[in-house]
């Protein structure tokens, strides 16, 4: 098995302190980290809405931490901790706000992580500034970060765009605060003042790992990173120092129903497919030499196949990206670019022949 994968306590949650917990991991074995981690809001007094009554702020016990010296104490030591068990290929998730995301970004880049990206999550319905002083606080930050700066590292293209209407995914995501049914009560209170929606984790698994795939969150809370993890077909640790919060985690992820067909994991990924040259559409017949293929139906714009597996277009010969940007700079595939008509006379992507011949050769994803 993979290095200490065999040694991992698969779906489980650990009770304790994350840092003690860490240290009993086998040294890089997981795959990705989903942190977080208390956000030092430094609360001084009560906030009250205009009717006067209280909100449910983050008050907790855990948040709190006597100066920013002690909180940059702990955060680099569960950065460091987490640092040691992922995998070379890793990537570690952290959120934060305006109150600790700053501190979090130094402490990563103090001890050698390589930023990727830093996401915005734009909350749909944020909580008002309820007193009118200041900006309404309507979004959070998620810092992405590998472990070692150049190391190949999983990042799902494909099935972002795929799951965004087939557009690139974006780094500022709209999504609603945990709310409903998915919001965790007990005796109609809040059993976690901080639950994440689980729109926000769906997105950064999907994103960074793979299925099967081990994923540590050290700050596990009410188990939305198990939750989430479970219903895509990723194996998950959870570390919680709370009781209350470990018994919730629990129970929740036990309700989460899973499809057992592991084929409804897979994701596609073109890049991983086998090379297939465009030559080779022509040594299958299903393109000729002195074919004509098109651009978006303009007649006036086509370009001429060659036997050798090349493209003319006014004079000028060259492959099919190439030539597709001789016609328009901006083109940066031409399997999409050139279209062929087919027996009804519509124009489709040469794309479509070179999935045709992959399947008739037996080359699938690896």
């Amino acid at each position: 098995m993979e290095n200490g994968k065999e040694d991992l306590p698969f779906d489980q949650v650990l009770q304790g302190d994350c840092r003690a917990v860490l240290s009993t991991l086998p040294a890089e074995s997981v795959d990705m980290v989903f942190a977080d981690p208390p956000y030092n809001l430094q609360l001084r007094r009560e906030l009250r809405r205009p009717n006067l009554s209280l909100v449910d702020g983050v008050d907790d016990e855990w948040d709190q931490f006597p100066d920013f010296a002690s909180y940059d104490e702990f955060s680099r030591e569960w950065l460091s901790a987490c640092r040691r068990v992922l995998k070379p290929s890793g990537t570690l998730w952290v959120i934060g706000t305006y109150h600790n995301i700053y501190r979090l970004g130094t402490a990563l880049q103090d001890l050698d992580f390589w930023t990727l990206n830093d996401i915005i999550w734009i909350k749909a319905n944020p909580m008002p500034n309820f007193r009118g002083v200041r900006f309404t606080n309507a979004h959070e930050t998620l810092i992405w970060a590998q472990k070692e700066r150049g190391a190949s590292y999983t990042f799902n293209h494909q099935a972002l765009r795929s799951l965004n209407d087939e557009l690139q995914m974006r780094s500022d995501w709209w999504l609603p605060l945990c709310s409903g049914k998915e919001r965790l009560r007990e005796n109609g209170v809040k059993v976690h003042a901080t639950q994440k929606p689980e729109e926000l984790l769906y997105r950064v698994i999907l994103a960074s790992t793979k299925p099967g795939d081990v994923i540590l969150d050290p700050f596990f809370g009410t188990g939305t990173t198990g939750a989430v993890a479970k219903r895509l077909g990723r194996h998950w640790i959870g570390i919680e120092k709370d009781p209350v919060y470990v018994k919730a985690a629990k129970t929740r992820i036990e309700k989460v129903d899973v499809n057992e067909d592991p084929s409804s994991f897979r994701l596609r990924n073109p890049r991983s497919l086998p090379r297939m040259p465009f030559g080779a559409l022509l040594e299958y017949n299903l393109l000729t030499p002195g074919q004509k293929l098109f651009h978006n139906g303009n007649a006036s714009i086509y370009a001429v196949v060659q036997a050798d597996g090349t493209l003319e277009y006014n004079g000028k010969r060259g492959s099919i990206h190439e030539i597709a940007r001789v016609v328009d700079p901006l083109a940066n595939n031409g399997w999409q670019f050139w279209k062929y008509p087919d027996t009804s006379g519509a124009l489709i992507p040469i794309d479509e022949l070179r999935q045709l011949l992959r399947q008739k050769l037996n080359l699938s994803e690896e």
